[in-house]
């Protein structure tokens, strides 16, 4: 399935958007909130290839493809706009170090806080394992850090490359052509790091051999943070519920390939979210404005829904949502040829 296929319509007026160059700290302003970061849009230079575009503002290929479908990857053309996708729902584990979702192919890095001080949440993008080189999902720490890692390719690796008659040898060094570029942390999982790249148009696509990749100013700052022993959660949240203030979100991605049977058109995903989201509140869903957010999966946070009291309830009844969310300044609408 190619994940420029749905048909997607932005509308977004935006009064107050920021241009983010680097990582931003988000601080989430209550523990029961999960979304952060706001949309935002830049307009391309003749200079600028979408990746260049996409770097500058803490973004991968394919979560700024997927938005601006219509621009060419090399020339996006002068002055054109181009919508940036940087409003996250947070996946749904331990606030408590980093957070890799794969199929997302974004990290979440939750830096300690003192007692009485708000949480926050650092996010990059990421390179993950092509297919048939996944990254395992599973709970792990960082073991080990270094700064100008040398390269000691597995003797798989070595015979893929062989194959190709491109042969590898037994070291590679630091410098410009060792692929996990000036910084590396191990994960307790054999071979497999968090690493920076000598190819950064990779990042935000399946390029590794399972290894998480980032782009070289992303991951030299967060190396100096990340201390070691720091959890690693490896999860699969192609789609993400959660909630600001009363306003439920769905965010869906496209899954990876070989989760298809287990994701396609399927709910059952969301409906657990939801339910361990709101705990005992009660909540109304719009389910078939959720069917057509998984649908599209444009990977951006659309409010399907709201925490509701009894006496809001006659309220909220009447006060359907119809696929148009208006929140901060921005307006966003999904048309996708489903009826509503």
């Amino acid at each position: 399935m190619s994940l420029l296929q749905p048909r997607i319509i932005l509308f977004v007026l935006l009064y107050c958007l920021a241009n983010n160059a680097s990582a931003e700290v988000f601080v989430l302003a209550s523990q029961n909130d999960s979304v952060v970061g706001e949309l935002g849009k830049t307009r391309a230079t003749s200079k600028d290839t979408l990746l260049d575009i996409a770097r500058a503002n803490g973004l991968g290929y394919h979560e700024i493809k997927r938005v601006n479908p219509e621009l060419d990857t090399w020339l996006p053309g002068t002055d054109k706009e181009v919508i940036l996708p940087s409003r996250y729902v947070l996946p749904m584990a331990k606030r408590d170090g980093i957070i890799l979702n794969i199929p997302e192919m974004r990290l979440y890095y939750f830096p300690e806080v003192r007692p009485g001080e708000p949480i926050k949440v650092v996010t990059y993008p990421l390179g993950i394992g092509r297919q048939g080189w996944q990254t395992p999902y599973v709970d792990t720490r960082i073991i080990q850090k270094k700064k100008n890692p040398s390269w000691y390719p597995p003797e798989s690796i070595r015979q893929e490359h062989e194959a190709k008659g491109d042969p590898l040898p037994r070291r590679v060094g630091p410098g410009p052509d060792n692929p996990l570029g000036d910084y590396a942390m191990r994960l307790g999982l054999p071979d497999y790091l968090i690493h920076g790249t000598n190819k950064p148009f990779g990042i935000g696509m399946r390029v590794s051999h399972g290894c998480i990749r980032l782009y070289p100013e992303d991951i030299e700052e967060l190396f100096q943070q990340v201390k070691l022993r720091t959890p690693v959660y490896i999860v699969n949240q192609p789609y993400k519920v959660g909630r600001l203030n009363d306003k439920i979100y769905l965010e869906a991605h496209p899954f990876l390939e070989e989760d298809e049977e287990q994701y396609r058109d399927n709910l059952t995903s969301v409906v657990k979210m939801v339910v361990k989201l709101t705990d005992e509140e009660d909540y109304q869903i719009e389910w078939e404005l959720a069917k057509r957010v998984i649908k599209e999966m444009i990977g951006i946070p659309i409010v399907i829904g709201r925490i509701v009291s009894t006496t809001m309830q006659a309220e909220a009844d009447s006060n359907r949502f119809d696929g148009t969310e208006v929140d901060g300044g921005i307006s966003l609408q999904l048309e996708t040829g489903i009826s509503p």
